[in-house]
């Protein structure tokens, strides 16, 4: 039996100085790709390297979250930024893991935007091309995890930069295939028995039920698990051991 790959990837290193919001140690033992923040919605020099650390030391790949410069609002709220200066501080965010990375024995080895730009980018022509010039300025064979069909994934795949698509267990979808926004009801599943089972379905058969109850193709080489939800280690590793009772084979792209 062949069996389907899928990479399983959690956004760790979301603290700032005392606060901490991911449990990145344990959720490092589950996942096979670390979306470690870059300091401008969440992290900072030091857990920036202690992440790395133990992702290294894991063998999990290390991916640099790119945000908009905005911890209070933790790179969720909107925001206008001109391209030019968007694609400096994509670079400059990258350059900043890559270099505990390095130290650590590891390297990044991709990209993924966060929050509001993840959301803009599916949609924003400008603002994707300057995400991925961001990326060329970095490192031009940086893959860009995304959202399938987005401006951004256009973009990069433009640019000839490696595309890798993305789906979320816990995110409800719309009937285009686009995420629900946060703000909206119903956006977060948070029944852990449902969260499970669209995990599988989405990598075994490529196919989620949208909020409005349409069925729809979601092919991705990646599951995102937030890191920042309650329970999130033990539904990490319920997601986990399913799909590889499934006949999933679990592994990173990169």
């Amino acid at each position: 039996m062949t069996l389907v790959p899928i990479d399983l990837n959690a956004d760790l290193g979301e603290g700032f100085g005392r606060w901490t919001l991911t449990d990145d140690e344990r959720l490092l033992s589950v996942v096979t790709s670390a979306n470690v923040a870059c300091g401008f919605h969440a992290g900072d020099a030091a857990t920036m390297r202690r992440v790395c650390e133990l992702a290294a030391a894991r063998g999990v790949r290390i991916g640099a979250q790119v945000s908009y410069r905005d911890l209070a609002g933790f790179g969720r709220r909107a925001m206008d930024v001109p391209a030019a200066e968007l694609a400096a501080e994509v670079a400059y965010q990258i350059g900043a893991l890559e270099v505990f990375a390095r130290a650590a024995g590891s390297r990044v080895s991709y990209v993924k935007p966060h929050g509001a730009l993840y959301n803009r980018v599916v949609r924003d022509a400008e603002q994707a091309a300057a995400v991925v010039e961001g990326v060329l300025l970095a490192d031009r064979t940086l893959p860009l995890l995304g959202l399938p069909g987005s401006r951004l994934h256009e973009a990069a795949a433009a640019a000839g930069l490696p595309v890798v698509a993305e789906a979320f267990g816990d995110r409800a979808y719309r009937a285009d295939g686009s995420l629900l926004p946060r703000g909206q009801e119903g956006a977060v599943v948070t029944d852990p028995d449902e969260v499970v089972e669209r995990a599988v379905s989405m990598a075994r058969f490529g196919v989620v039920t949208a909020h409005c109850g349409s069925s729809v193709a979601v092919r991705a080489r990646s599951l995102c698990l937030h890191g920042d939800t309650p329970g999130a280690v033990s539904l990490a590793r319920r997601v986990r051991e399913r799909l590889e009772a499934s006949g999933v084979r679990v592994e990173a792209f990169a």
